[in-house]
């Protein structure tokens, strides 16, 4: 568990702000990377404060720079990015931990947070919500255009999603959904069809069916 950069009071799952003294904490980037800041106020704006994020340079793989807010500690990162610096974070993963994963979503969610589309930091156009990974249990904000949007808390979310293997669940799920043959829906019509004349009847099934039968001869 985090603790408070302020007064070192432990910091629940996806919270920054300290219950104890109020202070906000980073707590994707204090302790975990080391950055300097290149730009105080960039040309895009925080989703949800509004207020120009500042550009920081991580040392990652030379020259990395991502966009952050100084205030909630939202992260902005262009198409790529962020697979980058989970790559740079978490390393010599070759196991799935399904236990560890199922407890970190659980222990994450955040059962009271209400949806909210958030606009585009350079194009001010309203992001779509994925969950990162299809399973990761993080819900970004994504541009098409221009890139990812993550809310404090959540890169550790994804840091700790891939180090118990959530990645790689994700990557064995996409080679079986790949694998598994497709049906055309002609071919489910049919067995839908030939489903529904092999199914055994009843006896009480049987004895309408019958009845039926004479009915139709006899009216």
């Amino acid at each position: 568990m985090a603790l408070c950069n302020a007064c070192s009071a432990p910091l629940p799952p996806n919270i920054n702000r300290c219950r104890y003294c109020n202070v906000r904490n980073d707590v994707d980037l204090h302790g975990k990377h080391k950055y300097s800041v290149a730009t105080q106020q960039s040309d895009r704006l925080c989703p949800h404060c509004n207020t120009p994020l500042q550009t920081i340079k991580l040392k990652i793989q030379g020259d990395f720079q991502i966009e952050r807010c100084k205030s909630c500690f939202g992260l902005f990162f262009d198409l790529g990015e962020i697979e980058t610096l989970l790559d740079s974070s978490v390393t010599n993963v070759a196991d799935i931990n399904l236990k560890l994963i199922k407890s970190i979503n659980k222990d994450r969610y955040q059962k009271h947070h209400g949806v909210k589309y958030v606009k585009c930091p350079c194009c001010r156009i309203l992001m779509n919500r994925v969950n990162f990974g299809h399973r990761s249990g993080v819900i970004v904000d994504r541009c098409s255009k221009h890139g990812i949007w993550v809310d404090s808390g959540e890169i550790t979310h994804l840091m700790e999603w891939k180090k118990a293997g959530g990645e790689l669940l994700n990557a064995e799920q996409q080679k079986q959904t790949k694998q598994k043959p497709k049906t055309s829906r002609a071919e489910n019509t049919y067995q839908k069809k030939t489903d529904y004349f092999n199914k055994p009847l009843s006896e009480p099934d049987l004895l309408e069916s019958v009845s039926s039968l004479i009915f139709k001869l006899f009216s």
